[in-house]
This record gives structure tokens, sequence and C-alpha cells, in this order.
């Protein structure tokens, strides 16, 4: 059923069997499939504690949920996809972000994600069931408790998932950063592996319920290593981070870099509810001494 026109804007309106075929079509098999795969993990949690199988079920699960949207994913440089101890961050986009991840990544890993996906039916009981991580965004010391879950997570072997942004993107543009994915991966000493989502803003943005098929990339970045560094340099690596997401967003996409003025690049993720870097400093200096030896 796909049928991805080439990435550009988005018309406004989508054309009329555009949305016929939404509605009709790729919509009630998205709810309905996201159901059955919802109930199947559901059930097999009751049988596992290491999520395996809740994890092929949750890629089956995407991978369908790609199909039904009509578009067509590729992935750029997979061979810097390695089954290790890291932490991936990717910009986010749209509602199809999940499911983009669950199809590229072909290892188990799992998810840091905003504490209120947790009350959610379906998605809340997977997230829960399966060991994924919450975080709160909104309060900077609940924050850095649940960050200090994700680094254990890290040095259990596990790879970790975050979005930075805490939130989708209204412009399609990259948003400013949180501080999280820099602090996990420098208290673990962990890389830090950039990857951007180019596509998913045009097939189904934010507060839209229509699909728009388009092509759809995952380009993979370079990781970005941490050892040796302490949670000082935590700004530095996000606005490293940052730079290097947008970079390999607007290399592939149609869409043109901001001024510097509008994107207000370095800045690290203080706006709209966001957790302010000097609030997550503090907190870490609390929660954890900076010189605090490593095990």
């Amino acid at each position: 059923m796909s049928s991805a026109a080439q990435l550009g804007p988005r018309p406004n309106p989508l054309p009329r069997r555009e949305r016929f075929i939404s509605y009709a079509l790729r919509a009630p098999w998205f709810f309905l499939e996201t159901g059955f795969f919802g109930s199947l993990s559901l059930a097999a949690s009751l049988f596992e504690k290491d999520g395996r199988r809740q994890h092929r079920i949750a890629q089956a699960w995407a991978r369908m949920s790609v199909r039904a949207s009509g578009a067509r994913l590729t992935v750029l440089h997979p061979e810097r996809l390695h089954p290790q101890p890291a932490v991936f961050v990717c910009n986010h986009l749209s509602y199809m972000d999940t499911p983009a991840i669950f199809s590229a990544l072909p290892f188990q890993f799992r998810i840091v994600a905003r504490h209120d996906l947790f009350t959610l039916p379906f998605i809340g009981w997977y997230l829960r069931r399966s060991g994924q991580v919450p975080v709160d965004v909104a309060n900077p010391r609940a924050s850095i408790a649940s960050l200090a879950s994700a680094v254990r997570t890290l040095r259990s072997g596990m790879p970790l998932f975050i979005f930075p942004e805490g939130g989708r993107s209204e412009s399609g543009h990259p948003a400013p950063f949180l501080n999280g994915p820099a602090f996990m991966a420098i208290r673990a000493q962990v890389p830090l592996v950039p990857m951007a989502l180019i596509g998913t803003h045009e097939l189904l943005p934010i507060h839209h319920f229509e699909f728009h098929p388009v092509p759809v990339k995952l380009v993979v970045g370079e990781p970005i290593e941490t050892k040796g560094m302490t949670v000082r340099q935590i700004d530095d690596v996000t606005a490293r981070l940052q730079q290097q997401i947008a970079a390999l967003y607007y290399e592939h996409s149609w869409r043109k870099r901001p001024e510097p003025s509008a994107a207000a690049p370095g800045r690290s993720a203080s706006e709209g509810g966001h957790l302010e870097a000097a609030a997550i400093s503090q907190a870490c200096s609390h929660q954890f001494p900076l010189e605090a030896p490593r095990p």
C-alpha cells in the first residue's frame, strides 16, 4: 500500500484521495495492529524477565506501522549501529519516530521516555512491563533520579535510546536539546551515537492525523566518545551532540538551516518547561559528586 511521494513540503490541505486512504485504510490498520501487538507484548511479559520477546514484538509492530503509513524507510550508515552499551540519540519530529527507530535499530535497547507516557493505555503498559526508563522533564531532581536509573541500565550492558528535545518539534526543525543524554553517557562512560530522522514530520506532524506517505531516512553519525569526561563537560558535549545531529538533518532534508538568531544553536534545552542546564548541573553535583570515583 506504499505510495510514497518525493520528500518536500507537506501539502496543506492534503489531496482528497490521500485523506480518504488515510482515514479509511492507514489509520484503522495502524490502530488495530497497535492494539494487537500491544496485547501480545503484555502477554509475553508474563513469561519473561529480560524483555527479549517483547522487544521482538515491538520491532514487528514498528515495521508494520511504517508499512501502514505508506512511508519508505532507509537507514544510512547502518554499519555504525552496534549492539554495545551506548546512548543512541535522535531528533524528535513525529509520533512515527518511535516506529522508525524500532524498525531501524537491529538490537535490543531500552527507551528513556517522558514519564507521562507511562500512564497511557497499551503504550504505558508496554513501557513499564518491558523495563523502559521514565524521566520527568518538569522536575530536575526527579529527572536526575530517573537518569541515575538509566545509568545503571547502561552499566549493565544494555544500550539506551532517547529523544533529547523533550517533545516533538512543531516546526520540523531540531529543537534545543536537554542535557540528559550527555549526563547518562558521561556517568556510564559510554559513547553517544547521534542520529537524524528526516521525513517523519512530513509523514505525520504533531497535531495531525492524516498520513502523507514520503521517503523517511535515518542517518547514523559517528559516535562521540565520553571516556575520561566528567559532568563538568555536560554542556559542551550537549552542544556538540546537537550540532552533529543538526548537520546530519540539514544535509539530507529539503529544509534550510535557520539563521543563527532564530535557531540559537548551542543552547542547552532551557525553554518551554524543559530542564534548565543550571538546574541539571546543580542537581548532578548534589546527587553525584563531580569527582566521585567511578566503579
